[in-house]
């Protein structure tokens, strides 16, 4: 039996990384890239952020069943199944961040500001020449491992940590997955505080110490939500 705690939900994250690590090297390294390439714009870099965490948990679902007897599934079953509500999602979260910036940008009088939200080229060779590796890296995630915060906020106050993998492999509705996350949340509260608190922690210290891993980072998360919430809702 699968256990419902921290520890038992981080070893099973890990487990299911080491069944499959041709898949999560491969899918690690083309995040790698979109999540750099989100640095030509803010919205950019939200949505493909929030769509490379999001599909994460579907191929966290696929690996599973791959690992399981009796199952034939492919990896494009587990994106084109998870990638429509993945980028829905990631919108939302984009017209959030937006409302947000527009609210700063109007009360500072930073007009400019509010069309650079949408398009704000940077990758000029004067804003990567004389960087070392660590630096450069952690300009070109910059937005990745903000957006990667946000999201886990998001998660904790406006919607429920199970809110997407109950919506993606449930069907249910935003309102169904909110409560029913929030209940199991509320059952499962002393593992859910060290998940949330083990998270923040590897985001902010592994994300500014070392933000080369960043795309590692939306793994780990994309695996532990999926782990987490198979243990809870679907653990047959």
């Amino acid at each position: 039996m699968k256990r419902t705690s921290f520890s038992g939900w981080l070893s099973q994250a890990l487990w299911l990384i080491s069944r499959a690590p041709s898949i999560w090297i491969g899918y690690t390294l083309f995040i790698g890239l979109l999540l750099g390439a989100g640095r030509m714009s803010l919205a950019l870099g939200v949505v493909l952020s929030v769509t490379s965490l999001f599909v994460g948990v579907g191929v966290a679902k696929y690996v599973d069943l791959k690992s399981s007897d009796g199952h034939s599934v492919s990896l494009y079953w587990a994106i084109s199944k998870s990638l429509p509500l993945a980028v829905l999602a990631a919108l939302s979260i984009v017209f959030c961040w937006f409302v947000f910036r527009l609210i700063a940008n109007i009360y500072n009088e930073e007009w400019e500001k509010i069309a650079q939200f949408f398009f704000y080229w940077e990758l000029t060779p004067e804003n990567m020449e004389d960087k070392s590796w660590r630096q450069l890296t952690g300009w070109l995630y910059s937005s990745a491992i903000v957006a990667l915060i946000f999201v886990l906020l998001m998660l904790t106050t406006f919607a429920s940590w199970f809110s997407y993998p109950l919506m993606l492999f449930k069907n249910y509705t935003w309102s169904q997955a909110k409560e029913q996350g929030n209940k199991a949340v509320t059952k499962h509260q002393n593992a859910m505080y060290k998940l949330l608190g083990f998270l923040f922690a590897v985001v902010f210290i592994g994300g500014g110490m070392m933000p080369l891993l960043t795309p590692v980072l939306y793994v780990l998360v994309s695996t532990l939500m999926y782990v987490s919430y198979q243990t809870i809702f679907d653990s047959d």
